[in-house]
């Protein structure tokens, strides 16, 4: 209600669709059309009840009335959404588990999809839970060649009133506050909830007030007596915060005012539902089906608890025993495990993923000259991984630690030049920014605007730590001898390390050089007695591409595929590359194949003549090093493949630094880079400046201004 008022004072219409054929599709009130229409009128009943009709720009559409009036118009839309996507593709979108799948499930997806265009909507205004689908529709219109795309509105998820319940539950009352509870049940509810004190991350009393409260009213009141601070109205959440932060307002405060407030919001509905006939007989047909739905629950909890412990009886494990929220939990944690060579520790992982939704993880990068293949695509392919999974990613662009390491010259303004060029390139090279999952920071901006939090810890962990445990860390600078280090280079880790908290980061996503400085976050926990610690998923680093190359250097051009080469000057690299017959270990070329061209291409064909076998495609990496260390494949064989493979990952960062700004700031980056080179190698004591390598030269509503769209899911 509270959206759908904003969008139509916005000047949008509202199409509410009352989808009645994909609750049927996915089994919702049992199949049945009849209690499916039932529950249909109750929402629209309560959505009346509290104003929604009198908007004047809301419009209730059943989807089946609208599809099976205009079939012509609509089917043909879904199978051709159906048929232009693979089946991976649409089961991202299905929210049960993979073997639960059924072709109601692949279907629902293409129809959700279709109902965005068929409705014409500009604007999806739906759950975070639903985002998948309308990102398909997104996707939808580039095979189309449609340019006007449906913007994406995705709304907060409310979590449930208990502790560790990560969204609201049909199935379990006490997760959640229903429109037609009555006075007792909310006061009971509320009473119960999980509302820890000073705590206002992931405090679901909080989070009603944030999102329902304040908006619906502008205002909360807290009634006390004087001796304990007396009545108080807050008019904005922001203001609240503080004083429940600084222990002003505590739990016992908040739950009675809360509960009095929420009674007042849904007091209209109970209204409407005590005196109209009608709504009232669809509300005593839903509670009867509320109650036929939890007992065949029940009934099937019961079953399927014997059956688990019947399998624990067997010495052989059936994996279709777990809890589907089991089986999710595994699957996430198995897409973060995979992005780090090691992780500290995995069990502390799990637990993670058990308990948060949404951990926040943390990267960061020096803004420090030109990107190589490994900052660039590893990179994307690794946030990627980590946002699919749920996580959140703050990406730390260190201009200070920059400034700091005396990049650039120690000269902030081409570190930030530097840093938008690393930005764009992400960007092109597919990093997933739609979600609102990632987060470029520049360090900077946050630590001045929160310096009274930030730097106390850096003094902090500077005090607890000696200095051989501190210059242990200073190989993240690219530094080992201790007489080459300044007093930047010691106050660094202890940035660095104070990053970490400051930035509330769960798990620290960083490169295996990076692992001292994560380790002494870990340490650091132990010292100010903090149980949960960070947890560390330090990525593989590719080494360079000659022979004796242990990592890539951006000072040595030949070292590594940079994210601006052109086609003739990865070809030359990669034909010039230490590639050993038969040698898989230590090969910077399979390195390159299985860190950057299978995870993003999923496949590699290598191209030979007829009588050497012909052309051949691998799905797995794995596949393709039998055939190696089998001498099936050659260097020769592979060379020119991967030249191939890696220029089409590489094209459309071309492509996008081909024009306008983002070619100016290339440009920009490329006279920087040539000057910050020349400078630091004639400081060397060279006495010449060097000559640069030319390698680099390189829903549901329709207005006349807006459409929005947003969904009713049947279902109890």
């Amino acid at each position: 209600m509270i959206n759908v008022k904003k969008l139509t004072s916005a000047g949008c219409r509202v199409k509410m669709m009352i989808a009645d054929l994909t609750a049927f599709l996915n089994n919702k009130m049992g199949g049945d059309p009849k209690k499916i229409e039932v529950v249909g009128k109750y929402f629209i009943e309560i959505w009346k009840s509290l104003g929604m009709n009198s908007l004047g720009k809301v419009e209730f559409l059943w989807s089946s009335e609208e599809i099976y009036s205009h079939v012509n118009e609509y089917w043909p839309l879904v199978l051709d959404i159906a048929r232009t996507n693979k089946l991976p593709r649409l089961t991202n979108c299905c929210q049960v588990e993979q073997d639960e799948i059924s072709g109601a499930q692949i279907m629902c997806p293409c129809m959700q999809c279709a109902d965005i265009f068929f409705l014409k909507a500009d604007i999806c205004q739906q759950g975070m839970d639903q985002r998948e689908v309308n990102i398909l529709a997104r996707e939808y219109c580039d095979g189309i060649k449609r340019n006007n795309k449906p913007i994406i509105l995705s709304h907060h998820m409310l979590p449930g009133l208990q502790q560790g319940q990560g969204k609201m539950s049909n199935s379990e009352s006490s997760s959640a506050i229903f429109m037609d509870d009555d006075q007792a049940e909310v006061n009971v509810k509320i009473k119960k909830a999980y509302c820890p004190p000073k705590v206002v991350e992931g405090n679901p009393c909080l989070e009603y007030l944030k999102y329902i409260v304040f908006p619906w009213f502008k205002e909360f009141s807290v009634e006390r007596k004087a001796e304990f601070g007396g009545a108080k109205t807050y008019t904005s959440f922001e203001e609240l915060v503080v004083d429940y932060e600084g222990e002003a307002l505590h739990p016992g405060d908040v739950k009675p005012a809360l509960s009095k407030a929420l009674n007042t919001i849904l007091q209209p509905v109970r209204d409407h539902f005590a005196s109209d006939s009608n709504a009232k007989d669809l509300l005593k047909k839903v509670k009867t089906f509320s109650r036929t739905t939890s007992t065949k629950v029940e009934k099937k909890k019961t079953k399927e608890q014997q059956t688990s412990a019947d399998s624990k009886k067997s010495l052989a494990v059936d994996d279709t025993s777990q809890s589907s929220s089991e089986v999710a939990l595994e699957e996430r944690f198995q897409i973060i495990r995979i992005v780090g060579e090691e992780c500290i520790q995995e069990d502390e992982l799990r637990n993670l993923l058990a308990h948060k939704d949404e951990p926040i993880c943390y990267d960061g990068f020096e803004p420090s000259g030109r990107m190589h293949i490994a900052q660039g695509v590893m990179k994307t392919i690794n946030v990627n991984r980590l946002t699919s999974a749920g996580c959140k990613v703050r990406v730390w662009i260190a201009d200070w630690f920059a400034f700091l390491n005396n990049k650039m010259g120690g000269d902030l303004e081409k570190i930030e030049v530097v840093g938008n060029y690393f930005i764009e390139i992400w960007k092109a090279s597919g990093m997933d920014l739609s979600t609102g999952k990632v987060e470029f920071l520049w360090s900077s901006e946050e630590i001045n605007s929160r310096s009274r939090e930030y730097w106390p810890i850096v003094m902090d962990i500077a005090r607890k730590n000696k200095l051989p445990r501190l210059t242990r860390c200073c190989q993240i600078m690219g530094r080992t001898e201790q007489d080459d280090l300044s007093g930047a280079q010691i106050l660094y880790p202890c940035m660095q390390c104070a990053d970490i908290f400051f930035l509330k980061a769960d798990i620290c996503q960083l490169g295996m050089d990076q692992r001292k400085v994560n380790v002494l976050a870990r340490e650091y926990c132990d010292d100010i007695k903090r149980k949960n610690k960070p947890i560390i998923l330090s990525h593989h680093m590719l080494p360079g591409l000659q022979q004796g190359q242990t990592k890539m250097s951006k000072s040595d051009a030949s070292s590594a595929i940079f994210m601006e080469d052109e086609a003739d000057v990865v070809n030359h690299k990669i034909e010039m590359a230490y590639c050993p017959p038969k040698v898989v270990d230590g090969n910077p070329c399979l390195e390159y194949l299985k860190y950057v061209v299978f995870p993003k291409l999923k496949e590699f064909t290598v191209f030979s003549s007829a009588e050497d076998g012909g052309a051949k495609t691998y799905q797995t990496y794995e596949d393709f090093v039998v055939d190696y260390e089998a001498e099936t494949l050659r260097p020769d064989d592979v060379k020119p493949a991967l030249s191939k493979a890696l220029n089409v990952i590489l094209q459309p960062v071309r492509d996008h630094f081909s024009s306008g700004a983002p070619r100016d700031l290339l440009e920009r980056v490329k006279e920087q880079v040539a000057m910050s080179f020349q400078v630091e190698h004639y400081i060397e004591g060279t006495g010449q400046v060097p000559v640069l390598m030319t390698s680099f030269e390189h829903d549901f509503t329709s207005w006349h201004l807006l459409i929005c769209v947003s969904q009713a899911s049947i279902g109890l």
